[in-house]
């Protein structure tokens, strides 16, 4: 048990960000297959595309130069309220499963908002409703982001009361902070 938590306190210590380059997409893809999950290579591609035209920044996590996560910034969200609001958007926030409770997810977050507080007051953020979430919820409330008020959205519109949606990862409900 102690060797757990030294080992947790040594990851986090070690813990480099920087943003995404060329080589990474083979090596996000390989990790999360490894704990069972399919994220293909071309979200990674995209995603570095995207970097280059000033649409997105990844940040990439690495621990002892090994990839354990990563987050994104969307400067124009595609979620309506965000995006006419010129909120930036805080989106797919992933940590891989053997080094999460470690604190990553919490050293990622403050590096995207400092990003973000250059060019915005506020910083916007979607979560889905289902326990898969649970951590993230707990964690976007304790780091100040409030619901926008605006209820639950999925794909391309709110849900009404009396309506019936099947939940998965397209229902969220969308938080945001201000950054002072």
């Amino acid at each position: 048990m102690l060797n757990k938590g030294v080992n947790k306190i040594k990851n986090l210590i070690d813990l480099r960000i920087r943003k995404i380059n060329t080589n990474d997409a083979i090596i996000i893809s390989n990790a999360f297959k490894a704990q069972g999950w399919n994220k293909p290579i071309e979200i990674y591609c995209n995603y570095f595309v995207e970097q280059k035209n000033n649409e997105r920044i990844t940040l990439i996590a690495e621990s002892d130069d090994k990839f354990v996560g990563y987050i994104n910034i969307k400067w124009k969200s595609s979620y309506p309220f965000f995006l006419k609001n010129k909120i930036p958007e805080i989106v797919d926030l992933n940590v891989l499963i053997k080094y999460r409770r470690m604190g990553i997810g919490n050293k990622l977050m403050d590096k995207a908002e400092e990003i973000i507080k250059e060019q915005s007051d506020f910083a916007g953020i979607g979560v889905g409703l289902f326990s898969d979430y649970g951590s993230a919820q707990i964690m976007y409330i304790k780091r100040g982001y409030i619901p926008d008020g605006k209820g639950i959205y999925k794909k391309n519109s709110y849900i009404k009361f009396g309506e019936t949606v099947i939940i998965d990862d397209d229902v969220v409900l969308y938080f945001i902070k201000e950054l002072k």
